[in-house]
């Protein structure tokens, strides 16, 4: 069931926290001309962009979030302007790579095309209901394990992938905080389906996923006072994670993690980040058994669907355990009317 993704199916969204974007845009030159950019500009960012030549792209502003949006309670400062750009897209198939991110490169010293290793994995089913130790089978030279069910092996639609990224670690603020210099330099290659109620936490810092069929999933809702701005404050993002994790499960629909890897450059103080985050750490531990008990009904067959049902199921778990959730609730379902408003699907 595999098939092709073409090049006018797909949008780069980039979410710009600073305002010279030339070193960014001309490392990834090779990869991104061929693609239409979707450029979000942070709402509180006041200089202008310094976007160069040769793009086919579209800038918006803190004046378009305004004029789409209105008065909101979903937060597009931050990182969080990368949703805005998930919602104006009309494409079927969005890559999200932050501008903090260049491309890794192979041994030669060679750029790796981080979004050609997201549509390819897009392309290829998932195997989200028996775990392959061979990773996926459906790269080139790879298959399945002896005693994998041939009743599974046409596998299911991949509709999230989930890359990594090098140089800075992908740790929390309690974790960089004690490990200030570690640094990754681990490639690993290899692409894994995430198995089946597996929870995970997914950043836009490096993910491609089918915009139409699970785009309403990718939810900015669970923001803490005064996150955003550094990529260690990521409860956002870890919410918007379980919640496509959870869409994707129901749906019976798969999420591949792993390749393609970029480089990522980072700063902020993590212990400064840890002040603010400290409340994300201590609610985690409600949120996680919270989306591993969500059974949603049969009756949601669409992302939109779930969304509200698990928004619902929100408000009655969680809504006396802390009045952030109340607030998360409610952005869950603003969220999916601003969707359905904009007559996307």
């Amino acid at each position: 069931m595999s098939f092709k993704i073409n090049d006018n199916e797909v949008d780069i969204v980039i979410a710009a926290l600073r305002p010279d974007l030339t070193i960014f845009l001309e490392e990834w030159r090779s990869i991104f001309s061929r693609f239409h950019l979707i450029i979000v500009k942070e709402p509180d960012l006041e200089a202008d962009l310094q976007i160069p030549h040769g793009f086919d792209h579209h800038v918006y502003t803190k004046t378009d979030i305004e004029r789409v949006v209105g008065a909101s309670l979903i937060d597009f400062s931050g990182h969080s302007c990368r949703y805005f750009g998930y919602l104006m897209s009309s494409k079927k198939y969005i890559i999200s790579i932050d501008e903090d991110c260049l491309p890794a490169r192979n041994a030669a010293g060679d750029p790796i095309d981080a979004v050609a290793q997201h549509i390819n994995n897009l392309e290829t089913p998932a195997t989200p209901f028996y775990f392959n130790t061979l990773y996926d089978p459906f790269r080139e030279g790879a298959d399945f394990v002896r005693g994998y069910p041939f009743s599974l092996r046409d596998g299911v639609g991949c509709v999230l992938s989930s890359g990594l990224w090098l140089n800075i670690a992908d740790y929390d603020a309690p974790t960089r905080a004690v490990r200030p210099n570690e640094r990754n330099a681990r490639y690993v290659d290899a692409v894994m389906t995430v198995p089946l109620q597996s929870m995970m936490p997914v950043s836009g810092i490096n993910i491609g996923f089918d915009r139409e069929i699970l785009g309403p999933a990718l939810v900015p809702a669970l923001r803490l006072k005064g996150e955003g701005k550094q990529r260690l404050e990521t409860m956002e993002d870890i919410w918007c994670g379980m919640c496509a994790k959870t869409v994707s499960d129901h749906l019976r629909l798969g999420v591949k993690t792993g390749l393609p890897y970029v480089w990522r450059n980072g700063s902020g103080n993590a212990w400064e980040s840890l002040r603010r985050e400290w409340g994300g750490v201590k609610l985690m531990e409600e949120i996680v058994p919270f989306f591993q008990s969500v059974k949603l009904p049969a009756a949601a067959t669409t992302a939109e669907e779930c969304v509200v049902t698990m928004a619902s199921l929100v408000r009655a778990r969680l809504g006396s355990v802390d009045p952030v959730f109340l607030r998360v609730a409610e952005a869950m379902e603003e969220w999916v009317k601003l969707w359905k408003r904009l007559n996307f699907h």
